[in-house]
C-alpha cells in the first residue's frame, strides 16, 4: 500500500509568536519546494498555533506537541483535546523521549493520550526510541516494542491505521549524532511487522513511521529511501524556514 509521505518539525520550546510569523512568511515565499504528494506538518508552541493556521503555506498543517487526555476540569495548565482541534490541528505529538524523560509521563499516560486524539479527530504521533545504555546492551528492540504495544493498546485497527509512529532514538536527539538508514530501516521494520502480528495485517501496512534523531537537509533523502520509512520528524532544523523548504526539496527528490 502506497503511504504519503510525512514532513513534519518538532518547534519544542522555540518561537514567539512574531519569530513564527516571520518563518511563515518566509516558507510561504519558498513554497515552490513543498511538492505535491508528501505531507507537511509543524508541531509548535500552542501560543503561536493560531497565527500558523493563517499564515503557514496552505500544504502545511499544525500539530500540537502536548495534550492533557481529559475533556474539562481542575487541571490547570493544561490543553485539553476539544482545544487543540477548535484550532484546525491535525497532529499532536505523543510520548516524545523529553515527555517521557522530563515530565515522567508513563506508556500509560501515553495510551490515555492517544485515545483522546483519535477520538477528537486527530492523529497521534507515537513518539518511541532507546537511550545509549539500552541500546549499548542490546535491548533497542525491546525497549521500542514495548512502547509500541503500550502506546497502542485498546485501540481498533482502523484506529491504529491512522496512528502515525516515529522512530527516535533518544540517543540522536540532538546530539549530531544520527543513526544509519539502514539501521534506522531495521527499526522501522521491526515496527511495522509487530503491529501486524499484535493488531492487524493491513493496520500495518498503513501505518506511517517517521525517522527523528538529528535529521537535516542532507540526509533525510537517505531515510525516506528506505521501504519502512516514510518520512521525517525533525527538530533544529525545522526551526530556519530555509532548512525546512531545503528537506521538503529533498523529500521531492528521493519519491
Amino acid at each position: 500500500m502506497a503511504r504519503t509521505p510525512l514532513l513534519m518539525g518538532n518547534w519544542k520550546m522555540y518561537k514567539t509568536v512574531a519569530e513564527a510569523r516571520a518563518f511563515a512568511e518566509a516558507l510561504g515565499q519558498q513554497s515552490s519546494a513543498l511538492r505535491d504528494g508528501v505531507e507537511y506538518a509543524i508541531c509548535a508552541p500552542f501560543t503561536t498555533l493560531h497565527v500558523l493556521r493563517v499564515m503557514l503555506p496552505a500544504q502545511v498543517k499544525i500539530g500540537a506537541q502536548n495534550v492533557y487526555p481529559e475533556k474539562e476540569g481542575a487541571y490547570t495548565g493544561e490543553i485539553a483535546p476539544v482545544m487543540l482541534a477548535e484550532f484546525g490541528t491535525q497532529y499532536v505529538l505523543v510520548g516524545h523521549s523529553e515527555r517521557r524523560t522530563l515530565f515522567g509521563e508513563s506508556d500509560q499516560m501515553v495510551n490515555h493520550k492517544v485515545r483522546a486524539i483519535i477520538e477528537n479527530n486527530m492523529v497521534p504521533v507515537l513518539c518511541v526510541g532507546e537511550n545509549l545504555s539500552q541500546k549499548e546492551s542490546g535491548q533497542t528492540q525491546a525497549i521500542v516494542s514495548g512502547q509500541v504495544v503500550q502506546g497502542l493498546a485498546g485501540l481498533s485497527a482502523s484506529d491504529v491505521a491512522q496512528v502515525v509512529i516515529a522512530y527516535e532514538p533518544v540517543w540522536a536527539i540532538g546530539s549530531g549524532k544520527t543513526a544509519t538508514a539502514q539501521d534506522a530501516e531495521v527499526v522501522a521494520k521491526e515496527i511495522r511487522n509487530l503491529v501486524a502480528e499484535q493488531i492487524d495485517a493491513s493496520a500495518a501496512s498503513s501505518v506511517r513511521i517517521l525517522y527523528g534523531g538529528s535529521v537535516k537537509p542532507n540526509n533525510i533523502a537517505s531515510f525516506l529511501q528506505q521501504p519502512n520509512i516514510d518520512g521525517a520528524l525533525v527538530g533544529g532544523a525545522s526551526l530556519d524556514a530555509s532548512s525546512f523548504a531545503d528537506m521538503a526539496s529533498a523529500i521531492g527528490g528521493a519519491l
